[in-house]
């Protein structure tokens, strides 16, 4: 009888290989990257991916009538697939691309919302939303009349489902919620809020961006009707993003920006526009990025990434543990349900302090409020120390964390 081969593990060493910018030194150090919330670093394939682009099939898409114009709509369009095929969206047309999280952000808001919000209309938001899912709503309900108000989050920065659940009311229009809290790291059940805003009527959109680089995304299963996410946090280019709505939404809502390739005809009679996914991508996109976007995706399908999860959680694990064990640590956002992001505070230091000291010795970390302004004023604190993982991170770049973090504290 044959033994049952067991798979192997994740093999974190062999994947820093793909990924040039790990290899270096920064003052004197080598580097150790905790900074992959705000960015994450790009494999080989994504730099040669742009490379290639530029040396042999730099042209305009959709409008070219030669080689290099077919070779480049081809490769941008199969993009949009395999981003749709990610996220597991019925169709490629409902992939919009946009500049990031933010632009996605902006769009729905702008088109959706001038649309539909009136007088008296509400948008709830939770507490620890970064400011790109905060102030874009904020801007058009001050146009429309309506109010945004916030979800509240406990102390352990956990969003209160019961809560939210006595807020919706059939003035409730939208319920904009991250799937990931880029500040605490806390995984929020966007499950259960998509159920409950259903049921009182409400849409919901997901700022993915803290999430997709973690583990697959089925927005079919999760029935949100937005969700939006960007290229850099996933791997890929800077500059680019992608927002997944419902076609029924998308083909109701007006252009969010007019010019080119938006439209079908224009006259000063009068101009219509074009079908999805182009009425809303209107002037010449990010050719390059988004075929490096599509590299990027390559890159992660073949990757064991439920290896890469469990080895990022365990990598989390290990950090919050040295944390604990260390005088002076206290972390900030402990939820039961976290991923990749550690936030600190290190006693008699000011976060950005404790970043340049921590980047004198090779450890990139971000400090600040993460532009996650409300929820540090609600922890009466100006900000963190985020350390933020990625698969490509190991056990050697949390001790080299705090053996920084020692030296950090006999300076104090």
């Amino acid at each position: 009888m044959n033994e049952q081969v067991k798979p192997l593990a994740f093999d974190a060493e062999r994947v820093r290989a793909d990924f040039p910018i790990l290899h270096q030194e920064v003052n004197g150090h080598p580097l150790v990257y905790l900074d992959n919330a705000a960015t994450t670093q790009k494999p080989r394939a994504v730099i040669q991916a742009l490379v290639d682009y530029y040396e042999q099939d730099n042209s305009n898409v959709h409008r070219g009538a030669h080689a290099l114009a077919d070779r480049a709509t081809q490769k941008f369009e199969a993009a949009r697939v395999k981003v749709a095929e990610f996220i597991n969206a019925p169709e490629a047309r409902q992939v919009i691309w946009t500049r990031g999280t933010t632009e996605g952000i902006n769009l729905v808001a702008a088109s959706w919302g001038r649309a539909n919000l009136k007088a008296g209309d509400r948008v709830l938001v939770s507490a620890m939303e970064h400011h790109s899912n905060i102030v874009p709503w904020q801007l058009v309900a001050a146009e429309r009349g309506a109010s945004v108000e916030p979800i509240p989050v406990d102390a352990e920065g956990t969003l209160d489902l019961a809560a939210l659940e006595g807020m919706l009311d059939e003035r409730v229009k939208m319920v904009a919620c991250g799937h990931v809290s880029n500040a605490l790291g806390t995984v929020n059940p966007v499950e259960q809020v998509v159920q409950l805003a259903h049921a009182a009527g409400a849409l919901v959109l997901i700022d993915g961006a803290q999430a997709v680089s973690h583990w697959p995304v089925d927005v079919q299963a999760l029935d949100c009707d937005f969700y939006v996410f960007s290229a850099h946090k996933l791997f890929g280019p800077t500059g680019l993003g992608a927002l997944y709505g419902k076609t029924t939404l998308l083909e109701a809502m007006p252009p969010y920006q007019g010019g080119g390739e938006m439209i079908e005809t224009v006259s000063f009679a009068g101009t219509t526009f074009n079908q999805l996914p182009y009425k809303f991508e209107a002037g010449t996109p990010d050719i390059a990025g988004v075929i490096a976007f599509g590299a990027a995706i390559d890159y992660l399908n073949q990757l064991d990434r439920a290896g890469a999860a469990a080895h990022e959680q365990a990598l989390l694990a290990y950090a919050e543990e040295r944390a604990k064990a260390t005088p002076g640590v206290r972390l900030v956002g402990t939820s039961a349900n976290k991923t990749s992001v550690m936030s600190f505070l290190l006693e008699g230091a000011h976060p950005n302090d404790v970043g340049m000291l921590l980047d004198q010795q090779g450890v990139a970390v971000r400090t600040g409020n993460h532009c996650a302004q409300p929820i540090m004023e609600q922890y009466g604190i100006p900000g963190t120390v985020r350390a933020s993982l990625a698969f490509y991170n190991t056990r050697a770049d949390i001790d080299r964390l705090f053996v920084a973090l020692e030296k950090v504290r006999q300076f104090l």
